[in-house]
């Protein structure tokens, strides 16, 4: 288990842009794959995009492809989310999250699969 700590959401405008950041606490941060879920009220938690640190795969959500981003900075240890051409669809509590040696593949990973998450974000976006 990793410990994670995020950062970034907010509040913004519909069509405008947010960057989430999950920092890792290990070293061994390669051998996860992290990423991201939301939930809103009333709504399935919803697997929104992951990136595999070993092999660099990426998943993203039909619903964020096009305007959504994920990316890694191995010397930070970090994570990032780029949200741009952000909707009002789009506002949830989104929670980072890690799990060791993870693969991907064309379905989003589920929450039981992931033994780390970070302390959750909320996102809001405005119409």
């Amino acid at each position: 288990e990793v410990q994670l700590v995020e950062s970034g959401g907010g509040l913004v405008q519909a069509g405008g842009s947010l960057r989430l950041s999950c920092a890792a606490s290990t070293f061994a941060f390669d051998e996860y794959t992290v990423g991201w879920f939301r939930q809103a009220p009333g709504k399935e938690r919803e697997g929104v995009s992951f990136i595999s640190r070993r092999d660099g795969s990426t998943y993203y959500a039909d619903s964020v492809k096009g305007r959504f981003t994920i990316s890694a900075d191995n010397s930070k240890n970090t994570v990032y989310l780029e949200m741009n051409s952000l909707k009002p669809e789009d506002t949830a509590v989104y929670s980072c999250a890690a799990g060791l040696w993870l693969e991907l593949t064309t379905r989003s990973p589920l929450p039981n699969e992931f033994d780390s998450w970070g302390q959750g974000t909320q996102v809001t976006v405005s119409s």
